[in-house]
């Protein structure tokens, strides 16, 4: 099942994607929610009830309204927060060998995330850059997960069932403001903060049940044979794959839920899979090429995420008309 939020009128709905069209499920079923946070605080019994409904739109058994002028949002518009991890070693280690240092021991060790502003959520449509993003200005191809139900000192075993459902995620990034606040061993914050981008929809585990593969050796949790890409205006820069992730998410959601609660429509990120991000691409051009030609995203650029089974997730690039800075505001 394919669930979408999605604005008519100003005013958000829930709905579910089938038969290439968006249907609401209230309209079909009083008893759910028509808004994506309230339905996921419904748990497992208001997720059998839109599946059923999904199923029945699929089979022609139920004759829904379809809807026909809408908005359509991140999945989850108001996520109860924003985790992204650090999951597949070779982006790690392509990016620390671009800048000739040694691997991180520790990554092999333990999963690690921070967390983004879950404020600055969006789906397809505009991205709005101020003039400080636009200084090496940057995607990250991901998978993000979105938790469906409350827990707490949940293990790697039974973590995969706190999983509502999968959706692609491109973890914006302003690599100077990034960089310059790291240099204080904090972060990063500024250089993330202003745009995280998740869609076109939330879609359920079954779906992914055809695709899924072995973890990783002496990895726990579920993983699946995903192709991931990234293309800007059309040229592909980015090829990957979801079953590359060395720590699963349910390794992840471990770390996450150690004496703290995690909470429906929290939101975590895979980190960046390999190639992923013009900051790899960059680096390992220049190691082969001093002469190669650095690429990072501008204003009016389209880019496109498709990952198999998640959809296609969409954004242009806009520069905001304001001019202020703050990498000028420098003492």
């Amino acid at each position: 099942m394919k669930l979408v939020s999605y604005k008519t009128e100003d005013r958000e709905h829930l709905g579910i994607f089938a038969n290439n069209h968006i249907y609401n499920l209230n309209s079909c079923d009083k008893l759910i929610p028509d808004n994506m946070n309230a339905f996921l605080q419904g748990g497992d019994e208001l997720m059998d009830r839109a599946k059923k409904i999904n199923a029945d739109i699929i089979s022609g058994k139920l004759e829904a309204k379809e809807e026909l002028f809408f908005e359509l949002l991140a999945p989850v518009p108001h996520p109860a927060s924003c985790r992204d991890g650090y999951a597949f070693r070779q982006h790690v280690a392509a990016a620390r060998r671009n800048r000739k240092v040694d691997m991180i021991a520790e990554f092999d060790q333990y999963p690690i995330f921070y967390f983004t502003n879950h404020n600055a959520v969006q789906g397809v449509g505009e991205i709005e850059c101020m003039p400080d993003h636009f200084q090496k200005l940057d995607f990250e191809l991901e998978v993000a997960i979105v938790i469906g139900k409350k827990g707490r000192n949940v293990t790697a075993a039974e973590a995969d069932n706190y999983i509502a459902g999968y959706m692609i995620m491109n973890d914006m990034s302003a690599r100077t403001l990034q960089m310059e606040e790291m240099l204080l061993n904090l972060g990063p914050a500024k250089g993330k903060d202003f745009s995280t981008v998740i869609g076109p929809w939330l879609v359920t585990p079954d779906e992914l049940e055809q695709y899924k593969v072995p973890a990783k050796a002496g990895h726990t949790g579920n993983n699946y044979n995903l192709a991931m890409n990234c293309s800007v205006n059309g040229i592909q820069v980015s090829a990957g794959n979801m079953a590359d992730m060395d720590w699963t998410f349910a390794e992840i959601i471990e770390r996450c839920a150690y004496g703290c609660d995690i909470l429906p429509g929290d939101v975590i990120g895979s980190g960046t899979v390999g190639t992923g991000c013009f900051l790899e691409l960059n680096g390992t051009g220049l190691l082969n090429d001093p002469n190669y030609q650095t690429q990072w995203l501008q204003a009016g650029d389209l880019v496109e995420m498709d990952i198999t089974g998640l959809g296609v997730l969409s954004n242009v690039i806009v520069a905001s008309k304001s001019d202020f800075s703050i990498l000028g505001l420098k003492k």
